[in-house]
């Protein structure tokens, strides 16, 4: 009988969901930029065919096969591809912390090519890492990264920021040497809070959510002995500025 009951509701719930689905359009919001070049289904496609030509070096940081087959190494079959993760196993050729990316390999040639996907997430300290990618990237190299900006709480505890597409850009920012070429979002979500929430929140629906944040960018220069603590804001935010109080 609970078996029967579950599956009744289960059907009831996508019942609901399609219903409510009319919807969805209002749950966005229009100062969200949409990635097109590097969205969550296109950024790998992007990568194979600017990066698998002979002669380029890709490094890709969190390699490891997690949720499926990687299809980089076969991808990138002209280039030379070398896959980090922090853990040992299929795809992994150097294992280490990316807090330290660059120590792994010291005295090598650069990369023309590094990207990182579902990993930002997942690092203590991103703004180390983004300074580690710098250093070991070419100029006029592509570094990519996607990441999320609202998603389920995942690999615990070690799960430690959600980014927007301008957290990517201050961390990728001219004061590092780097030029956006595109950042943005994909797969938006619909969302409330639950009945479980505050009771002035309860059922509220939560607009602007959307799961990926890409930010692909080019090293336009080298910035040597880099320190957050001497950068300006506004060579981090560029022309942006927070939104002035309403009058």
């Amino acid at each position: 009988m609970n078996k029967i009951v579950k599956n009744i509701l289960k059907k009831s719930f996508s019942l609901l969901a399609l219903v409510e689905s009319v919807f969805d359009k209002q749950f966005l919001v229009t100062d969200v930029p949409m990635s097109t070049i590097v969205s969550h289904l296109k950024w790998e496609q992007y990568l194979y065919e600017i990066g698998n030509k002979p002669g380029l070096r890709i490094l890709e940081i969190g390699s490891r096969e997690v949720t499926g087959k990687s299809g980089a190494r076969k991808n990138f079959s002209n280039a030379s591809y070398i896959g980090f993760d922090l853990y040992p196993g299929n795809n992994v050729d150097v294992v280490g912390d990316a807090h330290k990316l660059s120590s792994y390999f010291a005295g090598e040639e650069k990369f023309d090519i590094i990207y990182s996907s579902s990993c930002f997430e997942h690092f203590a300290m991103p703004w180390v890492v983004a300074i580690e990618i710098s250093k070991l990237l070419k100029v006029g190299g592509i570094v990519f990264v996607e990441t999320h900006f609202s998603f389920a709480s995942h690999e615990r505890p070690w799960h430690f920021f959600q980014f927007s597409d301008m957290a990517l850009r201050a961390l990728f920012s001219k004061a590092l040497g780097f030029e956006c070429i595109e950042a943005g979002m994909s797969n938006p979500l619909v969302g409330r809070f639950s009945s479980l929430a505050d009771k002035y929140l309860k059922n509220r629906p939560v607009v602007g959510l959307y799961c990926h944040t890409e930010y692909l960018g080019k090293k336009i220069r080298d910035v040597d002995d880099f320190d957050w603590k001497t950068v300006d804001l506004f060579d981090i935010v560029g022309e942006t500025k927070y939104p002035e109080p309403l009058k």
